[in-house]
């Protein structure tokens, strides 16, 4: 590979290691929080992991406020009610703790708390023109990594397109990696967002947008969650294999924030809008077939093999399997004559102009085709 140039700016702070949700509290302050609003779903509510926050941050001094409302895939909707919580309280600092979504929320609300007018505003790359609100973010899942990226990914309420708002700014300023988080997540949640973090260390391997640094986060954040993945298949409670997949899984996401995403992506949002599959779910059974399709390419192709001893596709199957997640769409109820509307909207998907091979509408009808 030839080493296309790069400007690496380091935003994020990274805290890993077991226990670290502690620091949430001095790190707030240390950043200039006095207000502190708790972005978070009722699934890491009900975990208890709000009241720990709560209560590191009470103890370093800060009034808190909670929205622990937080829905799955977050839509424009989902941001004004955390938006009006954030007014009413006079928010000077946000902390989003949960998976992708609750950061997703954090961040599409700091972008009109500080900046004004809507979501729509901030489609694209550096709309904001203030400063924003200093953020924490601290992951529960390891999947999105969104703790390491400065773009929100938020849905219109009416189109259910997604929407990827970036800016610099949005990036959060410290990313608290606590393995503990990630314990008691449910099996469906971990092998989701498993497959995610995965699909984003395979994907921004080979994007058009690649470079020497995107390349390092990418290799070792496959290492780590393919490591892990099947690990914690096995055993829930492998605390060390449950830190390999959240470390993985922030290092594809500083990965995805230089190289961008490719086809699987593409392909994946559809199946979300149209057949409500769950995002992982949604890439990890396209995944496969991207490979493939991308490793027609001799360059691609020497890039993956790289990566994996054998048929990287035919591993992805495999952990799909041992996952117990689908490999075939038609279990999501799409026939062949749904392919060319999924494959109409995936050609418009932003992430497929970054994949290796530029797909046209009909290879996008051949990938779903060969996935049915």
């Amino acid at each position: 590979m030839s080493l296309a140039p790069f400007d690496h700016q380091p935003r994020t702070r990274l805290i890993y290691g077991n226990g670290t949700l502690a620091r949430v509290g001095e790190l707030a302050r240390d950043l200039g929080g006095s207000r502190v609003l708790i972005v978070s779903d009722p699934g890491i509510v009900k975990a208890g992991y709000v009241v720990r926050a709560v209560s590191f941050l009470v103890d370093a001094g800060l009034e808190t406020r909670v929205f622990g409302e937080v829905r799955e895939n977050p839509s424009t909707e989902d941001v004004d009610r955390c938006l009006a919580v954030a007014r009413e309280f006079k928010a000077d600092f946000i902390i989003g703790l949960g998976g992708g979504s609750s950061m997703d929320t954090a961040k599409g609300c700091n972008f009109i708390l500080t900046n004004g007018g809507r979501m729509h505003d901030y489609w694209g790359v550096g709309k904001a023109t203030k400063p924003m609100l200093p953020l924490i973010a601290i992951p529960t899942t390891s999947g999105t990594g969104s703790e390491c990226q400065s773009f929100a990914l938020i849905s219109d309420a009416e189109t259910h397109v997604k929407m990827a708002c970036g800016d610099p700014k949005a990036a959060a300023k410290v990313a608290i990696l606590d393995p503990e988080l990630t314990v008691s997540q449910p099996q469906r949640v971990t092998v989701c967002t498993g497959m995610d973090a995965l699909s984003h260390a395979l994907e921004t391997a080979v994007t058009n947008k690649r470079n020497a640094f995107s390349s390092l986060y990418s290799r070792e954040g496959f290492r780590l969650c393919h490591s892990g993945f099947s690990r914690v298949l096995r055993d829930p409670k492998d605390l060390e294999a449950r830190g390999m997949m959240l470390l993985g899984a922030a290092y594809a996401g500083v990965a995805i924030e230089n190289s961008m995403l490719g086809a699987a992506h593409s392909c994946a949002n559809p199946l979300t809008a149209k057949f409500h599959v769950v995002h992982g779910e949604a890439v990890g059974v396209m995944l496969p077939h991207v490979i493939r399709f991308n490793s027609n390419l001799p360059e691609i192709a020497a890039v993956y093999e790289s990566y994996f001893d054998g048929d990287l596709a035919d591993r992805v199957s495999e952990l799909l399997w041992e996952a117990k997640m689908p490999r075939q769409i038609s279990e999501y109820g799409v026939k062949e004559e749904h392919l060319l509307d999924l494959a109409e909207m995936a050609a418009k998907q932003w992430t497929a102009q970054f994949n290796p091979r530029e797909p046209s509408v009909e290879d996008f009808v051949g990938l779903y085709r060969a996935a049915l």
